[in-house]
């Protein structure tokens, strides 16, 4: 029997295993899908020596971007990204890393965008933030970052300014304020200044619907969770890992 897994901290939440689990079960595939929770990134090489049978992993928050060092090499476009979220297992126990985030998003996002489209504020740095930068790029949107503090490649909440909002008219949440069971939590954007021009992408799926997912639907925004984006990108995962 093959097995499949998740690598992340405090992820007894996980879309994945459910997602996977119920899919094995469905189409009669002989595999399993196990959550491997762990405090600190360095525990990882226990997972590979104590599970031999692992044919594919996904990583999450907060290990997309300091899993590298663990593997063997690298797909171009993770590189490009400079976040992994799936390793594949190759068949002499060498491990390649990809991202399929950016696609799930890219795929997710593309019905909804209009022409006046055309600029994006990214709220978080993160890995997750990595992915939505190179997809926003490759569909030709313009990005700008947006942290808790300042720095060379972002700038901060207390920055956005009515004339940025307005020009920015796709947001893209990317950091984990909202997540269950902290639902009342969300990034400190002055949603006072959005319109029914803007789109709001929340890459959390848990709740459904966010509390900035509220307060932007709220003022006419067209709003969209992360679970579509998840389902695309846990598909082409499964691809990679059945590829010869």
């Amino acid at each position: 029997m093959r097995k499949f897994g998740l690598v992340g901290r405090n992820i007894s939440y996980s879309f994945s295993r459910k997602y996977f689990s119920e899919k094995f079960t469905s189409e009669g595939i002989n595999a399993t899908y196990e959550n491997f929770d762990l405090q600190d990134i360095k525990q990882f090489p226990e997972v590979l020596d104590k599970n031999p049978e692992l044919k594919g992993l996904n990583v999450t928050i907060p290990y997309k971007e300091v899993i590298f060092p663990f593997l063997d090499s690298l797909d171009e476009t993770a590189q490009q990204i400079g976040a992994v979220n799936t390793i594949k297992v190759e068949r002499n126990g060498s491990l390649t890393g990809y991202n399929t985030d950016y696609f799930g998003f890219s795929e997710a996002l593309k019905p909804f965008l209009k022409l006046h489209h055309k600029k994006a504020l990214i709220l978080g740095t993160g890995g997750a933030s990595k992915a939505v930068n190179y997809a926003l790029n490759s569909l030709d949107i313009k990005t700008r970052l947006v942290s808790r503090s300042p720095s060379k490649n972002a700038i901060s909440y207390q920055q956005l300014s009515e004339e940025i909002l307005e020009e920015h008219t796709v947001i893209i949440n990317t950091t984990p304020l909202g997540t269950h069971p902290k639902v009342e939590e969300y990034p400190p954007l002055p949603v006072n200044y959005l319109s029914s021009r803007h789109l709001l992408f929340d890459l959390i799926y848990n709740p459904p619907q966010t509390a900035l997912m509220k307060l932007a639907a709220a003022r006419g925004a067209t709003v969209l969770n992360g679970e579509k984006m998840l389902e695309l990108q846990a598909l082409k995962a499964w691809e990679i890992w059945n590829r010869d």
